[in-house]
C-alpha cells in the first residue's frame, strides 16, 4: 500500500463520528429524539414548521393590514412558549437511557399539559385581566403546575444549572421570613407568587420571552434559511480558498470560517461542528496537536456569538434591557467583535511559528502579493457592501421618495439574477467529506463567485434596519422572505441559465430545502424560547422581594466598594452560572441581579459607566462558560473531532480566549472601544489602529513571544504598552485631570449644546434608605439634537430648579435614567465636562509605540537563534 493511501486510511480512521457529532448538537440545540414512526415523525415535522410559520405570521404586516390573526404581545408569548415546551418533552428525553426512536406515552401527555398551561393565558387572557391580583383555583392550578413544567423542560434541554437557580429563588420567595436579618423578607403567598410568575408579564412572560418572540425566532429562523441556502459551507469554502495556504493556513481558515458562520448562527456548538468537522483534521493535518487544533476551533466558534447581528440572541436582549435600539447594540459590539477575531488570527499565526508549520498547496499557483490583493479586495467588498447600504442609499428616500422600497427592492431583484446568472458559470460547492478532505487549496476566483447571490438577503435585512429604521422583527421577516425566495429560485435560475432541460426537480428541491430550513429554525428556537422563559422566575422573585437591593449592600460590602474587585466577582459569578447555563438565560440572570450592583458602585466610585458597557460586559464574561470546564459545551464537542481530551482542550482554549476576556475590563473604562465618545472618522481610525494593536501585544504577553520568545522584562514592557494603548485616558488622568466642573443651573443648556448620539455626565446626590447621604456620577446618553430638555427626557430624566438647587422631578419607568440609579428627590451638584486644558489622551500612544519597538529592537537583535521552531544555537 502506498505512503499516500496509508495516510488516507489513517485518517479515516481519526475520522469524527458523523452520527456522535448529530447527537451532540441535537442534544445541545434541537433535541436528541428522532421517532422512527411515522406519527412521531409526522408531529416532529408538522410542529415545528405551524411554530415557525405563525412566528411569521406575527412578525409580518398582514395581521394589520387584512385585520386577521392580530395577536397582543402577551397572547404571542404564550402561544411561543407552548410551542417550545410541547417540542420540549417530545424530543428532549426525560434521561439519558431512555429511548431517542420513540415517544413514550407519558411524555405525549406531559407536552400536552405543559403546552396547555401556556396557552391557557391566550384562551383566558381577558378574564385574568379583569381580575388582577384575585386569581381562581384553575389560575392557581395553571400557575404552579406551568412553573413546574417550565423547570422540567429546563432541566431536560438545558441541564441541572438553571433549574437549580430557579428552584433557589423560589425558595427564596416564599421562606423570606424564616432568612436571616439582610436577607428577610414578609414572603410571599402562593396566590401573589402565581400572578407574579405565571399570570403577568413580571415573571415568565416578562420581557426576556417577549424579546425572544419578536426578535430572537426571525433572526435564527434567517440563519438557519441561510445555511440550508449552502452559505454555511460556501462561508468555509471561501476560508479556506483564500488563507488555507498561508502558515497554519487551516488555522486561520477556521478563524474566518467560524467568524462567518458567527454572524448567522446562535449556538456555538453548531458552529464548532459546522466549520470544525472540516478544518480540525485539516489543522492535524498541517501539525497542530488534537488540543490545540481542538481549541482555536472552539475559541472560533464561541467568538461568533459576540458577532453582530445575532450574537446569540443576546443584541436584542441588550437593546431591550438598556432601552436602545438594536441598531446602536450594534454599532457599539461591532469593534470588540472584531478585535477578537483579528487577535486569534495573531494566535494561530503564533502557534503555527512555534511549531514551524506551514500551509496547504494551492491548485493554482499565485504570488503572496497576487492573494493579498485578493484577500483584500474580498474583505473590502464585504465593508464597502456594509457602507453603501449604511451611507449611500439614502439618498434614494429623497430621489423615489414613496416609492424607495419598491425600488430598492426591484435593484435587489436585478443584482440577484445577475449574480445567479454570474454564478452559474462556476460549478457547485461539493459538500466537504472528513474522510476523504482536499489536500490542496482551491483557488479563490472559482470559489468566490459561487456565493455572490447570498448577499441579497442580507442587503435586504440591512436596507430595513439602517434606511428605512424598522424594527428588527419587521426586518428579519423581510429578509427571511427574501431568503425564502433564494432558496426557492436559486436552483432553478442556476439549471435555467446553464441551459439544462430539468427546472421542475431543483425547484421541489428548493421547496423541500425551505421546509426543513423553516423546521430546523424552529427546532433551534427551543432552548432559547426555554431559556428565557426560565429565566424569567428571576426576574419575577428580584420584583416580587427586592432581592437586588440586597445583593447591591452584600457586594458592596464583600468589595469594600472597591471597583475592579466588584467586576472581576461579577466576572466569575457568570462562568460559574454559564457552567451549565446557556449564554442566553446566564446573561438574563446576571444582567437582572448583577448589572445594577456594577452601575451602582461605579457610580458611587464617581465612575460615570454607560449602561450599554456594563450589560455587554456580562454578556461576555457569560459566553467564557461554553469554554471552560469542566463542563464547557463547544470543547466537548471540538474533542469529539479532534480526539483529544475535552478537559484539556477548554483549558487550552481558556488560553486563548483570554484575550476576549480582557475586553470587558478595557471598555468599562474605556467606551471609546464601544465607538462612545469618538469624534469623528480620523478619531475612529486612530481607536480602533490603537486598540488593535494593543490586542496584539497582549496576545503577546499571554503567548510569551513577539518577534522571537520574550524574557520577563520584555514581557513587562509590553504589557504596560498595550495597558497605555488600551486605557490612555486612565493613564493621562494620573498627570492631569481629565474633566473640568460646570454649573447645576445649566445642566439643560449643556445637554441642549452636546453633540449628537453624546453622553453628559451628571453628578447627583441623595439620601438612600439608611439615612446615609450619597453622590453618584451617571453617564445619560442624549441621543438626536433637539432642546436640551428634551434630550434629557429621551434619557428618562426631567429636573427643574427648587430652593436654590437643580432638583429630579421625575424619572420615567424603566428608562436608562432609572437604571442608572436616578430618583426622584436627587439634586443635581455639578456637570462633568472635558477638560479642555487637558492633553488629549491619544498622546499616550507613544510612549506605548516607543516601548513596543525598544521590544522589537532587542528581540530583533537575537532572531536568528531564539526563533520559534528552530534549534538555538550561539551566533558565530
Amino acid at each position: 500500500m502506498s505512503s499516500q493511501d496509508s495516510a488516507g486510511s489513517a485518517h479515516a480512521e481519526e475520522s469524527p463520528d458523523r452520527e456522535e457529532l448529530a447527537r451532540i448538537v441535537a442534544e445541545a440545540d434541537t433535541g436528541a429524539r428522532q421517532p422512527r414512526d411515522r406519527f412521531g415523525r409526522a408531529v416532529f415535522f408538522f410542529v415545528p414548521l405551524a411554530w415557525a410559520l405563525f412566528q411569521l405570521w406575527y412578525a409580518s404586516p398582514f395581521p394589520f393590514q387584512l385585520r386577521v390573526g392580530v395577536f397582543n404581545a402577551t397572547e404571542a408569548r404564550a402561544i411561543h412558549l407552548a410551542f417550545a415546551l410541547f417540542l420540549v418533552f417530545t424530543a428532549f428525553p426525560a434521561a439519558r437511557w431512555a429511548s431517542r426512536e420513540h415517544v413514550p406515552w407519558y411524555d405525549w401527555v406531559l407536552a400536552l399539559l405543559a403546552a396547555s398551561c401556556s396557552a391557557y393565558l391566550f384562551v383566558f387572557q381577558s378574564e385574568i385581566a379583569r381580575r388582577p391580583g384575585l386569581p381562581t383555583t384553575a389560575d392557581l392550578i395553571i400557575g404552579v403546575a406551568g412553573v413546574v413544567f417550565l423547570l422540567e423542560a429546563a432541566r431536560r434541554s438545558l441541564g441541572v444549572a438553571l433549574p437549580i437557580v430557579g428552584i433557589a429563588f423560589l425558595c427564596y420567595a416564599f421562606f423570606g421570613p424564616y432568612l436571616p436579618d439582610l436577607f428577610a423578607h414578609r414572603g410571599a403567598s402562593l396566590q401573589r407568587a402565581a400572578t407574579q410568575y405565571w399570570l403577568t408579564t413580571e415573571g415568565v412572560f416578562g420581557v426576556a420571552l417577549g424579546v425572544s418572540t419578536a426578535f430572537v425566532f426571525l433572526f435564527v429562523l434567517f440563519g438557519s434559511l441561510l445555511e440550508k441556502a449552502g452559505a454555511g459551507n460556501y462561508f468555509i469554502k471561501v476560508a479556506f480558498a483564500m488563507l488555507g495556504h498561508l502558515r497554519g493556513g487551516p488555522a486561520k481558515a477556521a478563524v474566518l470560517g467560524s467568524g462567518t458562520t458567527g454572524l448567522i448562527s446562535g449556538s456555538s456548538v453548531a458552529n464548532v461542528v459546522t466549520t470544525g468537522t472540516f478544518t480540525i483534521p485539516l489543522m492535524k493535518r498541517v501539525g497542530y496537536s488534537p488540543v490545540k487544533a481542538g481549541a482555536i476551533e472552539v475559541s472560533a466558534s464561541v467568538n461568533g456569538q459576540l458577532m453582530p447581528p445575532v450574537m446569540g440572541a443576546a443584541a436584542f436582549l441588550i437593546a431591550e434591557y438598556v432601552g436602545i435600539s438594536y441598531a446602536q447594540v450594534v454599532i457599539h459590539a461591532i469593534v470588540p467583535a472584531a478585535l477578537t477575531y483579528i487577535s486569534l488570527f495573531y494566535v494561530v499565526d503564533i502557534e503555527a511559528r512555534k511549531a514551524d508549520l506551514k500551509g496547504l498547496p494551492r491548485e493554482r499557483k499565485r504570488s503572496r502579493l497576487m492573494s493579498l490583493a485578493l484577500f483584500g479586495m474580498t474583505a473590502s467588498a464585504f465593508v464597502l457592501f456594509a457602507a453603501a447600504v449604511y451611507y449611500g442609499l439614502g439618498w434614494t428616500r429623497t430621489l423615489f421618495g414613496p416609492a424607495a422600497s419598491w425600488a430598492a427592492g426591484l435593484g435587489a431583484l436585478a443584482i440577484y439574477i445577475g449574480s445567479v446568472a454570474f454564478r452559474a458559470r462556476f460549478p457547485d460547492l461539493e459538500i466537504d467529506d472528513p474522510n476523504d478532505l482536499a489536500v490542496r487549496v482551491p483557488d479563490t476566483m472559482e470559489v468566490a463567485p459561487t456565493g455572490i447571490h447570498y448577499l441579497m438577503p442580507v442587503f435586504i435585512l440591512v436596507w430595513c434596519l439602517m434606511v428605512e429604521e424598522l424594527s428588527p422583527g419587521l426586518s428579519a421577516f423581510y429578509g427571511t422572505c427574501a431568503l425564502i425566495f433564494l432558496v426557492l429560485t436559486q436552483r432553478p435560475l442556476i439549471a435555467l441559465f446553464r441551459g439544462e432541460a430539468d427546472w421542475l426537480g431543483p425547484l421541489k428541491s428548493g421547496f423541500v430545502d425551505v421546509l426543513d430550513g423553516l423546521v430546523t429554525g424552529a427546532r433551534n428556537m427551543i432552548g432559547i424560547a426555554i431559556a428565557t422563559a426560565a429565566a424569567g422566575i428571576v426576574v419575577g422573585t428580584v420584583a416580587l422581594t427586592g432581592i437586588g437591593l440586597v445583593l447591591t449592600e452584600v457586594v458592596i460590602g464583600i468589595s469594600g466598594g472597591n471597583l475592579l474587585i466588584m467586576l472581576l466577582m461579577t466576572a466569575a459569578i457568570c462562568m460559574i452560572l454559564g457552567l451549565g447555563m446557556p449564554t442566553t438565560a446566564n446573561y438574563v440572570v446576571v444582567a437582572t441581579l448583577i448589572a445594577p450592583v456594577i452601575v451602582d458602585v461605579a457610580s458611587l466610585n464617581g465612575l460615570a459607566v454607560a449602561l450599554v458597557a456594563v450589560h455587554l460586559y456580562v454578556f461576555y464574561f457569560g459566553l467564557m462558560a461554553d469554554v471552560t470546564p469542566p463542563v464547557g459545551l463547544a470543547s466537548f464537542a471540538a474533542s469529539a473531532i479532534s480526539r483529544a481530551d475535552p478537559v484539556r482542550t477548554g483549558v487550552q482554549a481558556f488560553r486563548y480566549e483570554m484575550r476576549t476576556a480582557i475586553l470587558p475590563l478595557i471598555f468599562i473604562f474605556n467606551h471609546q472601544l464601544l465607538l462612545i465618545g469618538v469624534a469623528n472618522w480620523a478619531h475612529l481610525i486612530l481607536v480602533v489602529l490603537a486598540s488593535l494593536l494593543g490586542m496584539l501585544m497582549f496576545v503577546s504577553v499571554t503567548q510569551q513571544i513577539f518577534i522571537s520568545r520574550s524574557r520577563i522584562w520584555e514581557t513587562a514592557m509590553l504589557l504596560l504598552a498595550a495597558a497605555m494603548l488600551f486605557l490612555p485616558g486612565q493613564f493621562m488622568d494620573r498627570l492631569t485631570n481629565g474633566t473640568r466642573d460646570a454649573p447645576a443651573a445649566d445642566v439643560v443648556e449643556l445637554a441642549e449644546q452636546a453633540p449628537e448620539n453624546a453622553f453628559l455626565a451628571v453628578e447627583v446626590s441623595g439620601i438612600d434608605l439608611s439615612g446615609n447621604e450619597y453622590t453618584r456620577v451617571v453617564r445619560l446618553p442624549l441621543g438626536d439634537l433637539g432642546p436640551g430638555a428634551e434630550r434629557l427626557g429621551n434619557a428618562g430624566l426631567q429636573v427643574a430648579p427648587l430652593a436654590g438647587d437643580v432638583q429630579v422631578i421625575n424619572v420615567r419607568f424603566r428608562s436608562q435614567a432609572e437604571r442608572l440609579g436616578l430618583a426622584i428627590g436627587q439634586s443635581v451638584e455639578r456637570v462633568l465636562l472635558p477638560n479642555p486644558d487637558r492633553p488629549a489622551p491619544e498622546w499616550m500612544f507613544l510612549p506605548a509605540l516607543a516601548l513596543i519597538g525598544l521590544v522589537a529592537g532587542l528581540q530583533w537583535r537575537r532572531r536568528e537563534w531564539d526563533q520559534p521552531g528552530r534549534a538555538r544555537a550561539k551566533p558565530a
